[in-house]
């Protein structure tokens, strides 16, 4: 933070001393002050803030009373349901249902939806014409996957929302990042906005969402553009900023208008970094499929939430793959095209202009007709399907029962041990020293801003009556991330001496990451059943991959000049490892653990699901009962933890750099 100088002790007093200080008094008021502050270890209930309450009445009025001129809010709503509804239709009919006559279980339809072949062969050609040879193969060989394995029909219903959701993305995200660069003030307001849509759980989009929008795909996609719109925005701003000012410079000489000057020089300049942002949108919809599926998106997210619910953990590893698949080939795709820039155009006709589109076009046009006549061609044939669900529900039902007393002993010795004494240690916290404590610290790392901000966030979590669900959230986020670090960090240093082993662990975490957080819940119920330990499991698995990239990172940016001096002067390897390698790699690690907890806080909320009773838990009841304050009361609870811990660690990294001599070079 740059906000304010980071304050000394003063000369003569020991730079632990304040620490000391601030520790007794925590201590004291911990140990003394049940009896003569209650109110410091649980608000009043008579003086909470009732939020909840507020928002949904404000909510609830802005549904049925709110206008505006000559239009209320309710015709805003449903002017953007429209506006999205239409594109989702089409689309979907293109993909999935084909074009009908009437509705429900009377419908006639009139065209069939494009051949499964098609589709392949399209996004085929367009891997060729992005990235060559290699790209269409892999784009090939993931559609392919999808129908062998049976999920073809969910996966173009999810392709259908994905197709109408990140080009909205794109462009609200392109627009509001363009004003923010334009105009200083703009930038200063959606800064605390964008933060907030980041951190809040996906859980709490959707109470709202469901609230105003109903049930169904087209709420659905809203959620998705709400999640997946940031980055885009973050990414125009900075990749504008970026743009040399000679370009501009030139534009103003040759007579650009504003209009021109935006459009023909900036937006063009800053292509590559945009398509990063391009990329963002594309695997944030991917993330939320799932989560979307709640309130009504169906494809690939309903088939995974639906193998959840019934324990059926092989159909929905099937279901998750499949995801995957799409991830993989959609993520390549829009890198690719990043990457290819702008050709020179080709003289000719529009077949020597645009080869692949019209290649495409022949193609749709001739599997359309073929598939007519041999309905191998319009949809994969059953009879060539593959299933791999069944042999992965056996192998777990093997493992429950030849192995369920160790299973039950590991669960219980983490039980007993470590999760209940330390939840029972944060539960007994007064939030008034938990404050005190983290203003300190916010004081010492980045000055009076974080200071206040950590104050006043912890306040507000307490007098919103969330304390306790707070630090039961805080207990199993914690727990999970030092574990995951446990694991990540050893894993990464070996990586890091490896490029053969980096090259096999990178495309496993490339995987962990690509999987929906929904499938890790899975095998840790089928396993362990529900409970605190269950969720300590899926978070681990979901949130370790970040902690083992930064690492390697961090590890593989330390100049080797530093090492060969390290082993000049005689240093062993463990010396090498531990006094330069690791204090050199330690702002990045130090933001690697901020991505694991960023990922702990977003599966926490998902671990609902299997009987928690935090904050995530408070937000899955809302959406149940669609009560709308009482889950964005919840979401800004866990959204707050986050933007201390972001702030906290960013602060520590920042100062870790500055200690090193290494400025912002490597941040």
């Amino acid at each position: 933070m740059a906000d304010a100088p980071v304050l000394s002790p003063p000369r003569g007093l020991p730079r632990w001393a304040g620490w000391g200080i601030v520790l007794l008094a925590c201590v004291a008021l911990w140990l003394w002050g049940a009896k003569a502050a209650p109110w410091a270890f649980e608000w009043p209930r008579h003086a909470t803030i009732p939020a909840a309450r507020w928002i949904t009445a404000f909510t609830k009025w802005l549904l049925n009373d709110a206008s505006f001129g000559l239009f209320t809010f309710q015709d805003l709503t449903r002017f953007i349901a429209a506006v999205i509804d239409a594109p989702y239709r089409v689309v979907l009919s293109v993909l999935s249902t084909g074009f009908l006559d009437g509705q429900g279980s009377a419908a006639v339809q009139i065209t069939p939806p494009l051949a499964w072949i098609a589709v392949l062969a399209s996004f085929a050609l367009l891997g060729l014409w992005a990235g060559g040879r290699g790209l269409a193969a892999l784009v090939a060989a993931c559609f392919l996957f999808i129908a062998v394995f049976g999920q073809w029909q969910s996966a173009m219903v999810t392709l259908a929302s994905i197709l109408v959701a990140v080009p909205l993305g794109v462009l609200g995200g392109l627009m509001l990042g363009i004003l923010a660069w334009r105009h200083r003030w703009v930038s200063r307001a959606i800064r605390p906005v964008l933060d907030l849509m980041q951190t809040i759980p996906v859980f709490a989009y959707l109470v709202p969402i469901l609230f105003l929008f109903g049930f169904g795909p087209t709420a659905a996609v809203v959620a998705t553009l709400i999640y997946a719109m940031p980055p885009m925005t973050r990414v125009t701003e900075l990749a504008l900023a970026r743009v040399p000012s000679e370009l501009s410079d030139l534009g103003h000489m040759v007579g650009c208008t504003r209009r021109q000057m935006m459009w023909r020089v900036m937006v063009p300049s800053a292509r590559e970094a945009l398509m990063v942002g391009v990329n963002q949108v594309i695997m944030l919809s991917l993330n939320m499929v799932i989560i979307a599926s709640m309130i009504g998106a169906g494809g690939l997210g309903f088939d995974v939430l639906s193998a959840l619910r019934r324990l059926d953990f092989g159909a929905g590893l099937e279901a998750g793959f499949a995801i995957v698949a799409l991830a993989v080939a959609l993520d390549r795709l829009s890198q690719a095209a990043a990457a290819r820039g702008r050709r020179p155009a080709v003289p000719g006709g529009v077949v020597a202009r645009h080869p692949y589109l019209i290649a495409a076009l022949a193609v749709i046009v001739v599997a359309g007709v073929a598939g007519l006549l041999i309905p191998a061609i319009q949809s994969y044939p059953e009879a060539l399907q593959l299933s791999t669900g069944t042999f992965w529900s056996r192998v777990v039902e093997w493992i429950n029962v030849n192995y369920f007393d160790a299973l039950e002993a590991v669960k219980n010795f983490f039980l007993l041990n470590l999760l209940i004494p330390f939840k029972r240690f944060l539960l007994g916290l007064p939030w008034l020293g938990v404050a005190a404590l983290l203003a300190f610290a916010g004081l010492r790392l980045g000055g009076w801003r974080l200071a206040l901000l950590n104050a006043a966030l912890v306040t507000l979590i307490a007098v919103t009556g969330q304390w306790e669900k707070a630090m039961i959230t805080v207990y199993l986020c914690g727990i999970s991330v030092v574990i995951a670090m446990l694991i990540g960090l050893p894993v990464g240093i070996l990586a890091a001496n490896s490029d053969r082993l980096w090259s096999w662990v990178r495309v496993i975490i490339d995987t962990l990451q690509t999987l929906p957080s929904f499938v890790y819940l899975m095998p840790a119920v089928m396993l362990f059943r529900v409970g605190d330990f269950t969720a300590m499991i899926a978070i681990v698995a979901f949130a370790v991959a970040p902690a083992i990239r930064y690492t390697v990172l961090g590890l593989k940016g330390v100049d080797p000049r530093l090492i060969e001096a390290g082993r000049a002067m005689g240093c062993t390897e463990g010396q090498i490892l531990t006094r330069i390698r690791l204090k050199l790699a330690l702002p990045e690690i130090l933001l690697g653990l901020n991505q694991t907890i960023m990922f702990a806080l977003s599966m926490l909320v998902i671990t609902a699901l299997v009987g928690t009773r935090d904050l995530g838990q408070e937000v899955y009841i809302a959406l149940t009962k669609a009560d709308p304050g009482r889950g964005l009361v919840a979401g800004l609870a866990v959204a707050f933890i986050a933007i201390i811990a972001d702030r906290m660690i960013h602060a520590g990294a920042g100062a870790a750099r500055a200690r090193l001599g290494l400025g912002e070079a490597r941040a």
